[in-house]
């Protein structure tokens, strides 16, 4: 096709779409808002996916947490169970008889510890814990350093302080309040600051991980042990660990539970007995969730285009109608039928793939404002998915064709002289 030809098509093509300006704006309009809802619904979906991963990644790679619970003497009543506690022993063994955890750390958690520095006081949630547990949890150092094993071995009065923490103690408004160096009063215990821990999160005054100090798990077991009635002098908060690859979470979560069972007389099978959080799989299950929503609106989504392509074919049946004289009369001074169903092929393509620019446009435009709003919560705001736009413009696109497809053969076989006989 020329490109003269290419341009009276398109020169054709907007003459009879203006002709009708309203029924026109209303066919796009439907197939538009269709398109933007589609994308607005699967990036909604998307944001809340986003969301719960980096929240999981705020916690730490394939953690699973696992705390001192209640073994029920008949299934389903806690009442009537053996309270146990997590201590340093099962800790031990698990590093000695469970294959496939790689790295785990035992945890002590007081929230009654009050903190005192030069400017200002503060109650953080106080945590004693070995060396390693900054390679377990997401911790991002900020100023200074992380406990080292030296510091557990002696036992030492140092302190690592999370963002909210620092901001609460040494305010920034304060030019003399620097945290490296200095001395905070822990219930009157003297404890020097070695390090800060980074903002976790996008607001450090929400995400409580921010509001933590630690100190070395032997400092701890020293000065505030785990409280509680007859709880053993080694007892222990809860324990985090992870497995050697995430593939084998769910043999890591046997040998623990088998541990754990064995040193404390329960069965090892009664899952009741076990108090725990596997972030894998949380973020498998909520992985499906949202993949099975996607396929969902998926199948929403192709069943607008499928009412909004049998829309087109309504409004290209009409213009057929309509234009019957119109296209005996271009027949009649030498227009080809390939002309003609060119043209209305054309018509259909642009009112199908045009609206669905004009959604996916729409929906991009709100989109990016409500990223510029706060993030509220642990969910993302909605998110452009490309995969989900080209499937749109692709199926707008057949959809187009199709809808345009049979009104312009029904055109293109009229023949002239019985065309311009019609009224």
């Amino acid at each position: 096709m020329s490109m003269q030809a290419l341009s009276d098509l398109f020169g054709q093509t907007f003459q009879a779409l203006w002709a009708h300006k309203l029924r026109t704006f209303l066919t796009m309009f439907g197939i538009a808002w269709g398109v933007g809802s589609l994308l607005l619904l699967v990036g909604l979906g998307e944001g809340f996916r986003t969301g719960n991963q980096r929240g999981l990644a705020e916690i730490g790679e394939n953690i699973i947490m696992i705390w001192p619970g209640v073994a029920p003497a008949v299934a389903g009543q806690h009442n009537a169970g053996k309270r146990y506690y997590l201590t340093e022993q099962d800790a031990a063994d698990i590093s000695t008889q469970a294959p496939h955890v790689g790295r785990f750390a035992g945890v002590i958690q007081r929230s009654d510890i009050h903190a005192v520095s030069a400017f200002q006081n503060y109650g953080p949630q106080l945590q004693g814990v070995p060396a390693i547990y900054n390679q377990i949890r997401n911790l991002p150092p900020g100023s200074g350093r992380w406990l080292n094993q030296a510091d557990v071995d002696q036992k030492r009065n140092v302190i690592v302080i999370g963002d909210e923490v620092r901001k609460q103690l040494f305010p920034d408004s304060n030019e003399t309040a620097h945290p490296l160096g200095a001395f905070i009063l822990l219930n009157g215990v003297r404890f020097q600051v070695v390090g800060t821990i980074a903002k976790i999160g996008r607001d450090s005054g929400m995400n409580g991980a921010n509001s933590r100090a630690y100190i070395p798990i032997t400092t701890m077991s020293q000065y505030w042990p785990v409280k509680g009635d007859n709880v053993p002098p080694d007892a222990l908060s809860t324990i985090n660990y992870s497995p050697i690859t995430r593939a084998d979470h769910e043999l890591a979560k046997q040998e623990v539970h088998h541990i754990v069972a064995r040193n404390h007389g329960f069965d090892e099978t009664n899952a009741e007995a076990f108090e725990e959080w596997d972030t894998v799989q949380s973020a498998d299950m909520v992985g499906k969730i949202f993949t099975a929503m996607d396929m969902f609106l998926g199948s929403v989504g192709i069943v607008t285009l499928m009412l909004g392509a049998i829309g087109v074919i309504n409004i290209m049946l009409v213009s057929v109608s309509e234009r019957t004289r119109e296209i005996g009369l271009r027949k009649a001074l030498g227009a080809t039928s390939f002309n003609v169903l060119a043209q209305f092929c054309f018509e259909g393509a642009f009112l199908t793939i045009g609206s669905g620019l004009l959604g996916m446009g729409g929906a991009w435009l709100l989109m990016a404002a409500l990223h510029q709003l706060p993030a509220q919560g642990g969910f993302d705001p909605p998110t452009l998915v490309p995969a989900s736009a080209a499937l749109a413009i692709g199926s707008l696109a057949i959809a187009g064709i199709a809808a345009g497809l049979y009104p312009a053969r029904q055109a293109a076989k009229l023949a002239p002289i019985e065309a311009l006989r019609r009224d």
